[in-house]
């Protein structure tokens, strides 16, 4: 089944948004159609079983409809693999331009949550504007935090914002994570 450009984008809003959504946050979110036409999108999608409606007016993304962004389901062994600890050659490496390390590294997703809302906001941005984060998102086998950071990087999300949600999406991925694995939040 095809979907329209626009049908995309509210896909990847949800992804984004990882939680389930009312039909207004998807408008606004999306700002480029009115509700109305959410609605008959919000419909359609469902209908392809891409979006769920667990209650009225809200609604919330399908494994289905992650597969329609090209995001297949994560098994646990996977999940364990995104989740473990990394050996220091293959541990995120944060800098703030070329050639300008800041001497701090990730070796896990949980660790690079904690440093988010420690570094540099230039590194960030640095890291964003060069599709770092979703290259070593991609090494770790994390095929919805890869999809998540592009998606970020096409909307040109900078700033405090930035930091935000992407601290947002990788710590809710870990959550995730840990509950597919069984582990208890830290």
């Amino acid at each position: 089944m095809s979907l329209s450009p626009v049908e995309r984008e509210m896909l990847k809003t949800m992804l984004l948004n990882g939680n389930p959504m009312k039909a207004a946050q998807i408008t606004i979110e999306d700002n480029k159609e009115e509700l109305s036409n959410t609605m008959v999108h919000l419909v359609e999608l469902t209908r392809k079983g891409y979006v769920n409606s667990p209650q009225e007016y809200i609604y919330e993304l399908t494994d289905e409809g992650k597969k329609a962004l090209g995001i297949q389901s994560t098994t646990k062994e996977t999940a364990k693999t995104i989740m473990a600890y990394t050996p220091h050659d293959k541990a995120f490496n944060f800098y703030v331009d070329i050639d300008k390390p800041l001497h701090m590294h990730a070796h896990s997703l949980q660790d690079f949550a904690n440093k988010l809302s420690k570094i540099d906001l230039k590194s960030i941005e640095f890291h964003m504007n060069k599709d770092d984060f979703e290259s070593w998102f991609r090494d770790l086998g994390d095929q919805e935090l890869t999809k998540k950071a592009a998606i970020i990087k096409e909307r040109k999300i900078s700033g405090d914002t930035l930091r935000f949600l992407l601290h947002n999406i990788v710590t809710q991925r870990c959550q995730e994570l840990m509950k597919l694995t069984e582990q208890t939040t830290p």
